[in-house]
């Protein structure tokens, strides 16, 4: 539990009979942006879980060289050991899981946010075994019910292959490909993005990328294909839980329709779609998705997915909002648009996501190719499809807005110093603008993996280079900006909004309005109420409409 969005969080614990607290509260087990994990012993007389330092380092360090300790029911938590990560990097992020086989606990580790992962395994004596080493490109892990390792492993396949290994012997040189690399991504699992691989009894379940939509790939034990899980155009696939009776749920998300679960039956192949379903007030009966592509600056072809609704004439007139994110190997993938989406095609616009570089939409080529100096690709695709969509007649300069958060509140903070001729609109929240110094904050040692640092000559050039504060130039006519943030944001220091508002609104001539947003109540996002995020949205919505003058219909 955490208060007011901060992601500080403590473990809390309750007997279930009579649902009273017990024992102490544990404190220090979850902070932006390594998180916190926790996994329960089999016989639920304790449970594995995360902490953070205490009196024992400086005070600049709490928040880093995160570990996992074991706590027993009915002892002080200051009695608790550490079972592993005395010498886990100082920017390590721990995941435990025991999901699918609480004999064991798979303890995956994080170096930092750009990629690299090792991976432990805690038997049934308690004691903790290392199975992948970061330089080994294993970036996924799956405990299987046949005694089974399951890798997800980029080493000489960036878009991933699936290795086997049995628990009895977890020496990764015996690990057996058993599904080689493809045309298509085996997509990343983890805390939030369900798992990679599923393994049932009889067949294993692999989910799959294909530059933003994703797919479930089946085979048997050995790797052998079986086809693939029905489901319908521009989806993705989230959970996958098997039902032990030879079926299992898989959730399905598409952008027109909120989410629900399907059935699946291993023995012919069918699915079924069930009453377990999300439901909305909006209905996107009246809208299409196409998905179109354009050329960045060096020739890649970057997807972007249109949202318009059917029978669109295309006169360059309607207002654009378009969003891209483009970090850290985060895909972004189909969702459900939901009521704010609603509200801008009623009023005659066109919503688009870009996929662009740096995420993980075609493996880890393309993540490299917009991270650390190869940053600018980022910028580029993103430009590119500004471009392309007033080229289409979807909109012109006068009418486009672009909107974005935290690692994309910095794309929004380059487009807009790079070209601030192009955008009528900007939206950027929770976003990083001074990359010279986003390494000094207390979250942001995780970055520099991902974004380099300035202790290294060649980023440090690289990072100047774009660095949206540093690129503010005095005289020049910026679009309309609003910026948001959080005061309890532990991700990205709330300074970083303020000092950049502070500069675009000393440097416009434009006329236009640069706002600044901050809610006292919120943090980075994670955990804000319903009604904080109904008002941010509401801001959000009237700025937009006021700035593209756009009004709904009677």
């Amino acid at each position: 539990m955490s208060d007011n969005g901060s992601e500080d969080g403590s473990v809390h614990l309750f007997d279930v009979a009579s649902r009273q607290q017990i024992g102490e509260v544990i404190s220090r087990v979850q902070y932006p942006t390594a998180g916190g994990s926790l996994a329960w012993r089999a016989d639920s007389n304790g449970f594995w879980y995360t902490r953070y330092p205490g009196p024992d380092r400086p005070a600049e360090e709490q928040h880093f060289y995160q570990k996992v300790y074991f706590h027993k029911i009915g002892d002080k938590p200051s009695r608790d050991k550490v079972v592993l990560g005395q010498d886990f990097p100082k920017v390590a992020e721990i995941f435990l899981d025991n999901r699918f086989d609480t004999r064991f606990i798979l303890v995956s580790v994080a170096n930092g946010d750009g990629g690299e992962f090792s991976h432990y395994v805690i038997g049934t004596d308690g004691n903790a075994r290392q199975v992948t080493r970061f330089e080994d490109q294993v970036v996924a892990a799956t405990i299987g019910p046949d005694n089974c390792l399951y890798l997800v492993s980029r080493k000489d396949a960036p878009r991933g292959k699936l290795l086997k290994l049995d628990l009895a012997d977890l020496d990764l040189q015996h690990a057996r490909l058993i599904v080689p690399e493809s045309d298509a991504v085996i997509q990343p699992g983890g805390e939030f993005g369900g798992e990679s691989v599923v393994i049932t009894d009889k067949l294993l379940y692999v989910r799959e990328l294909d530059g933003g939509p994703s797919r479930v790939a089946v085979f048997d034990h050995e790797g052998i294909p079986q086809g693939v899980m029905p489901l319908p155009g521009l989806a993705t696939v989230d959970q996958v839980e098997p039902l032990g009776d030879g079926t299992l749920l898989y959730s399905i998300r598409t952008y027109l329709r909120p989410a629900y679960f399907s059935r699946y039956d291993e023995t012919n192949g069918n699915a079924i779609e069930t009453k377990l379903a999300q439901t909305s007030p909006v209905s996107f009966d009246d809208t299409e998705v196409v998905r179109e592509f354009t050329a960045s600056k060096d020739g890649t072809q970057v997807p972007l997915n249109i949202v318009r609704r059917k029978g669109l004439a295309l006169d360059g007139s309607r207002p654009v909002l378009l969003t891209g994110y483009g970090g850290y190997g985060v895909s972004m993938t189909p969702h459900f648009l939901g009521p704010d989406a609603r509200l801008w095609l009623d009023a005659g616009g066109v919503f688009v996501i870009a996929n662009l570089r740096g995420g993980g939409e075609y493996g880890e080529a393309w993540h490299r190719q917009g991270a650390l100096t190869f940053k600018q690709n980022v910028f580029d695709d993103f430009t590119a499809a500004a471009r392309y969509l007033i080229a289409q007649k979807y909109t012109s300069k006068e009418h486009l807005a672009i909107i974005g958060a935290s690692n994309g509140g910095l794309l929004m903070g380059a487009a807009v110093t790079q070209h601030p001729e192009l955008f009528r609109a900007v939206v950027a929240r929770v976003g990083i603008y001074d990359m010279l110094r986003v390494e000094l904050d207390p979250n942001g040692a995780f970055n520099t993996t991902e974004f380099g640092t300035v202790k290294n000559l060649d980023q440090f050039r690289a990072l100047y280079a774009y660095s949206p504060y540093h690129q503010v130039t005095e005289d020049t006519k910026y679009p309309a900006v609003l910026m948001a943030t959080g005061e309890h944001d532990g991700r990205v220091n709330p300074m970083q909004s303020r000092k950049m508002v502070a500069r675009l609104q000393a440097a416009t001539v434009s006329g236009r309005p640069i706002f600044l947003s901050i809610n006292e109540h919120a943090g980075h996002g994670q955990g804000s109420s319903l009604s904080i995020r109904a008002n941010q949205m509401a801001d959000i919505e009237a700025f937009l409409f006021d700035q593209l003058g756009m009004t709904l219909p009677h």
